[in-house]
């Protein structure tokens, strides 16, 4: 049977920086197991051509159990399946959360991940275009750099936040996050950056490095309390086990980590049973869930937008120039907002996008608009993964349990009316010629009914197999030796912003921690 020094279960964000890092030794052998396949396709990689994935064949196409607060809608969960995983599929926005998002982590136990602590691994993967400084890196696997679509109608948005109060904010990454401006992206040249492009595909020619494609993994091997290597099923042929004489290391996600734990026994010992699957360490796997909740406003417009956009005129500025509205990342443009006095921190974020994103981004553009998306940035809400059937193949039972907290209620009401402030503001004004759906703001109720019904995920889930309850602050499964846990699902809490340089971040710390270990 094949043996390798580490085994590494799936290539997504996380995935694919820690089989670049781990690699870089020739002296050890790394398997990389990915569900899905090569990101060959043309619309992984043109920016503005994400959202053609949905529901396709490179995506896992999740859906929520109905969730309570949004009035028992299902919440449609797309994840990518492919090399870089949803790095592959998302929009590019390169923020990393707030300081008192890490310090809170490091003060509530999870030692070695506060601010300080985590910010030269932000700095190591960076290669950002406007060069090094005390918050940034260069030379880095991961290009950051400026979009180059910049829409008019997301500037006209910017214009308008100012218009409203808010400052301009350059860098969000930087000393501040509260206020309006332009994203920084994960591209290259005005194409997609992922964690594939940046980590894995300058490793895949490493000797060193074996990649198993189409692979499902069907369970992690435990004897006597160790992991010792990893089942996996590909298409016609029998369950093949890979053995690791180092470690296995799980960065599936925070949906499938915790199913390939509880496939391995490793769960809640009161759930397990029910699916006849023996308790071999009784942990909250899959509790905790942290997800944003984003409502989406939008408005028509007689200004071109993305809608048609896709034309040969266009193609030819992108493949060519590298410049034009494909290279758009469609979230261009945002800000972060405290809904309160006396706030840490920023409790909303927007996204701006200059298209009509509607019925939970699967709805048929037909004309130009624009839509602004508020949402609940450190949600107090929580929810679980679980699963549905001992089937590996099966999608997981997800319940986020939006909106579950007053708190987390009267975010998303102040979010709304915040974004509604934006969009009163001239040159917005100028620009719409009317709404297509939005809001009625004349009472917190009417806002509250809009909210249940026009509600999407973010795309940001996390915190179920979290530090402190799942794995211990080196990230190691908490009584299983030789078992770590790398992706978004070890996150105590959600970050304040979006998730993927988090991740990446998380997978560059574990991986020097692995290695601390190997040496050891």
């Amino acid at each position: 049977m094949p043996e390798f020094n580490y085994i590494v279960v799936g290539a997504g964000s996380a995935g694919c920086v820690l089989a670049s890092r781990l690699s870089e030794d020739p002296n050890v052998t790394v398997a990389l197991v990915e569900a899905g396949g090569p990101d060959t396709a043309q619309e992984v990689h043109i920016p503005v051509a994400f959202g053609a994935l949905f529901k396709g064949p490179m995506d896992w196409d999740l859906d929520s159990e109905p969730e309570p607060g949004l009035g028992g809608q299902r919440c449609y969960l797309p994840r990518g399946k492919m090399f870089g995983g949803s790095s592959s599929m998302n929009a590019m926005i390169y923020i990393r959360g707030h300081r008192a998002d890490y310090d809170d982590w490091a003060s509530a136990g999870a030692t070695g991940w506060g601010y300080d602590e985590v910010l030269p691994y932000f700095k190591r993967s960076e290669d950002n275009q406007r060069g090094g400084d005390d918050y940034h890196g260069t030379g880095g696997p991961l290009t950051v750099s400026d979009g180059r679509s910049n829409h008019s109608l997301c500037a006209a948005f910017v214009e308008a936040g100012e218009a409203a109060g808010h400052k301009r904010i350059e860098d969000f990454n930087g000393e501040t996050m509260d206020g309006v401006g332009f994203y920084q992206l994960t591209q290259r040249d005005g194409m997609r950056c992922s964690s594939a492009v940046a980590f894995l595909h300058p490793a895949l020619s490493r000797p060193n490095l074996t990649v198993f494609p189409h692979s499902t993994a069907v369970k992690v091997a435990i004897e006597d309390s160790r992991a010792t290597g990893v089942w996996i099923r590909r298409a016609g042929q029998e369950d093949e086990l890979l053995r690791a004489t180092g470690e296995v290391i799980v960065s599936a996600g925070a949906y499938e980590s915790p199913k390939l734990l509880m496939l391995s026994g490793i769960g809640p010992a009161d759930v397990l049973p029910l699916f006849a699957i023996d308790v071999v360490q009784d942990l909250p796997v899959g509790q905790g869930l942290q997800d944003h909740l984003m409502t989406m406003i939008n408005y028509l417009t007689d200004v071109e937008s993305l809608f048609g956009a896709m034309t040969p005129e266009n193609v030819d500025l992108l493949l060519n120039e590298h410049r034009g509205p494909l290279t758009s990342n469609v979230g261009e443009v945002g800000g972060f907002f405290r809904t309160r006095d006396g706030l840490a921190a920023p409790d909303v974020q927007l996204h701006m996008a200059p298209v009509l994103f509607y019925e939970q981004g699967l709805g048929a553009v037909q004309t130009h608009g624009f839509g602004i998306g508020p949402c609940v940035l450190k949600p107090t809400s929580r929810g679980y993964v679980t699963l549905r059937t001992p089937d590996p193949q099966s999608a997981p039972r997800i319940r986020h349990n939006y909106l579950d907290t007053e708190q987390d209620r009267a975010t998303i009401v102040a979010a709304v009316r915040i974004a509604m402030e934006i969009a009163a503001q001239r040159p917005l004004t100028d620009v719409i010629t009317r709404p297509f759906d939005v809001p009625d703001i004349s009472s917190d109720a009417e806002v509250a009914a809009y909210v249940r019904r026009s509600s999407m995920t973010l795309y940001h889930p996390t915190s179920t197999c979290a530090i402190g309850s799942v794995v211990d602050p080196a990230l190691k499964v908490y009584g299983v030796d030789g078992l770590r846990v790398v992706d978004a699902s070890v996150m105590p809490s959600v970050v304040r912003g979006n998730t993927n340089a988090p991740t990446i971040m998380i997978a560059e710390r574990a991986s020097d921690l692995i290695k601390a270990d190997a040496r050891s």
